[in-house]
């Protein structure tokens, strides 16, 4: 097993006064070497944006972006012809950026602040026609793995779980206290980037406190044990390539 923790702490950090914005890889302002991507995922933002405010028209081609609000109303607007689309608390929103696109994200109420992780992942296709899909996703029971994201080619997974073109899996658990999960990753050319949501757990010697992250690869499972109430985000994608 390879690991690699990461501390929140650790996360590049931009306050734009509207926006405050914690970056696990390089982006913008924030430029590390060493924290550039793991395998294909490129970007984690952990954002807080501030009511009524949000990022302007901008463009993306090729890379699968997915959008997981935490708290509050995204709203969100793109030249496919979605218009001020709301994505709440309990959605996940995909756009496959392909051939190219241009939208707007902006916090759709003018009282509470959006929370929200955006995540960007390299396609292993390029140049498609671009898409968008969101869907909501009720709280799994404490202890089952529910998956949100998968690949447009994986028809072995639910098929309740939004796709993307890549062969990665988005996922996230809730772990009551004193509880043990054993993660099993799809591929052996797979890694996965687990960030502690809430609450506390250990993977092995590792402890991980709220927004703590590892990167996990070479190796075909592990176990997470969760010292308190805990929710763990997994993004599992190729880290090696054949």
């Amino acid at each position: 097993m390879v690991l690699v923790f990461h501390s929140a702490a650790s996360r590049g950090f931009a306050n734009h006064g509207w926006l405050q914005a914690n970056h696990s890889f390089s982006f913008a302002n924030f430029y590390n070497p060493e924290k550039m991507n793991f395998g294909v995922l490129r970007v984690l933002n952990d954002d807080l944006i501030a009511p009524g405010m949000g990022f302007e028209t901008h463009p993306h081609n090729n890379m699968e972006i997915i959008t997981i609000p935490l708290s509050g109303l995204l709203k969100h607007k793109d030249s496919m012809g979605n218009y001020w689309e709301e994505v709440k608390a309990g959605e996940v929103q995909v756009m496959s950026a392909g051939t190219g696109i241009h939208h707007s994200e902006i916090n759709g109420s003018i009282l509470e602040p959006l929370s929200l992780f955006q995540i960007w992942i390299l396609p292993n296709k390029n140049n498609v026609t671009p898409r968008y899909d969101q869907r909501y996703f009720e709280q799994s029971p404490k202890g089952e793995l529910q998956i949100l994201v998968s690949s447009i080619d994986d028809i072995s997974t639910e098929n309740s779980s939004l796709k993307i073109h890549q062969d990665a899996q988005i996922s996230r658990i809730n772990l009551s206290t004193n509880t043990t999960f054993e993660y099993v990753l799809k591929s052996s050319n797979h890694g996965v980037y687990v960030m502690q949501v809430f609450g506390t757990s250990k993977i092995e010697t590792t402890k991980l406190k709220a927004r703590d992250a590892v990167e996990i690869s070479e190796i075909k499972d592990f176990e997470i044990e969760a010292k308190e109430d805990s929710q763990l985000l997994f993004i599992e994608v190729p880290v090696t390539f054949t």
